[in-house]
């Protein structure tokens, strides 16, 4: 990974001289500018950025190109650059285009066209780490599609079908250059998603199980944290199984996004117009002189267009064909990530219904333990009542006039027995009264 950060990452210019010097035209005529630092990539006025460029090769370079730039090479409008842009936060998006597809997915912004990715040039662990794994991908696909041919000139040799079953081109296992690099991509985007998910279910339920055994108010202020990431990480994780169920849904888009085969339909429809233009100036030239009957059979050029619209027809159907079949192929991909995104969502609802259920509990218990206190509340004040009455009496004989019974010794002993007894006889008709109307257990 050091290697690959120093293969990529441009090294940081000493002064604006060293900049002017690092500027070189490519072969190709566009300039690119290298030795640019990383922390400065988007310039005023300009917009140019750093791109890590890899080709159906799997080489990598780096690339210094302005938006308008990029608009023009990948034939993109500027709101679907504006989705890349890691100044702002946009939710996880695929869209296909013309001749691109912009992915935006966590950490990985980049456009996928027919010949190569353009990935922002970023720091990032699993930027490096998706180059690596395309790298990897597209070399051990190179190898196999050299087997592959070898294997299929074989079979021609010996002619033998037998080879056509191990070697065909059919497999699912080789996808055009677009899939491979989207396939990577949520690869990385739902492992990303899915590591969060297990580092939040860690955390969780230690916590959860300590929230049980203690209520207190810094466990409490933790479970709220922690259900505010888990919050944010359930929306992350339901915008990416939406968009990628949202293409599962359009067949339309998942055509769009053949982006090998709608290059090579192109191709062979320019070729196939510039013989056909070329066959018509040179038919026109030698049919001048030529008399035409109108018994005889229909002349040459006529025969060439009929020829031409049965393969063009015949073209047509095999390209909707092999569209319909690339279609099954994208879905087969999709629907494999979307099984994944949607076990990380199923994980993150488990683990919120799990968070609801230990909410439940506590507000249970914190229901029980407010019973209580108001259980014992009603208790000390039938108590506080009981208690009121010796007051009371002492307050009749607290009062200055002569009453007899002031005159008696034993009348002090007789007024406190009857004053606690009938207290106690309150008091226990009051908690009888109470479990009656069932307001104390029994």
């Amino acid at each position: 990974m050091a290697d690959l950060k120093e293969r990529l990452l441009p090294p940081k210019p000493a002064s604006a001289v060293n900049l002017r010097e690092s500027y070189r035209p490519s072969a190709s005529g566009r300039q690119y500018f290298q030795g640019v630092d990383v922390v400065g990539l988007k310039k005023r006025g300009q917009g140019v950025r750093s791109w890590i460029r890899v080709d159906s090769f799997g080489n990598s370079q780096i690339i210094e190109v302005d938006k308008f730039t990029m608009m023009r090479r990948c034939d993109l409008p500027a709101r679907d650059l504006r989705l890349l842009d890691p100044l702002f936060v946009y939710p996880s998006t695929i869209l296909g285009r013309e001749k691109a597809i912009v992915v935006n997915l966590e950490q990985i912004r980049c456009i996928i066209t027919a010949d190569e990715v353009l990935l922002l040039n970023s720091l990032d662990s699993y930027v490096l780490q998706y180059v690596v794994e395309l790298q990897r991908r597209l070399t051990t696909a190179g190898v196999g599609e050299v087997w592959q041919s070898e294997g299929a000139d074989l079979s021609r040799r010996r002619g033998s079908r037998s080879f056509d079953n191990v070697f065909g081109s059919t497999s699912p296992d080789y996808l055009p250059f677009e899939f491979r690099a989207l396939e990577v991509a949520l690869e990385s985007a739902c492992t990303f998603l899915d590591s969060q998910a297990a580092e939040l279910e860690i955390e969780a339920y230690p916590l959860l199980d300590e929230l049980t055994s203690k209520i207190s108010t810094l466990n409490l202020e933790r479970v709220r944290r922690l259900k505010s990431r888990l919050v944010a990480l359930t929306r992350r994780v339901q915008k990416v199984r939406d968009e990628i169920e949202q293409l599962m849904d359009d067949d339309g888009d998942m055509a769009e996004m053949y982006l090998t085969e709608k290059k090579r339909r192109m191709e062979s429809s320019f070729y196939g117009d510039q013989s056909l233009m070329g066959y018509r100036s040179t038919d026109g030239g030698l049919s001048v002189s030529a008399p035409v009957s109108p018994v005889s059979s229909p002349p040459e050029s006529r025969k060439l267009e009929k020829s031409l619209s049965i393969a063009r027809s015949r073209q047509s159907m095999r390209s909707s064909e092999s569209a319909t079949e690339s279609i099954e192929e994208l879905e087969m991909l999709l629907e494999a990530y979307f099984v994944v995104i949607d076990s990380t969502l199923n994980k993150l609802t488990s683990l919120k219904e799990y968070i609801d259920d230990t909410e439940d509990f506590i507000n249970i218990q914190l229901d029980n333990v407010r019973n209580q206190l108001i259980q014992f509340e009603l208790i000390l004040t039938t108590a506080t009542f009981v208690v009121a009455i010796f007051g009371v009496v002492a307050g009749i004989f607290g009062m200055n006039f002569p009453i007899a019974l002031f005159d008696d010794e034993a009348a002090f002993k007789w007024v406190i027995i009857i004053t606690g007894v009938c207290g106690i006889i309150i008091f226990c008709s009051f908690v009888c009264f109470f479990k009656y109307r069932r307001l104390m257990p029994l």
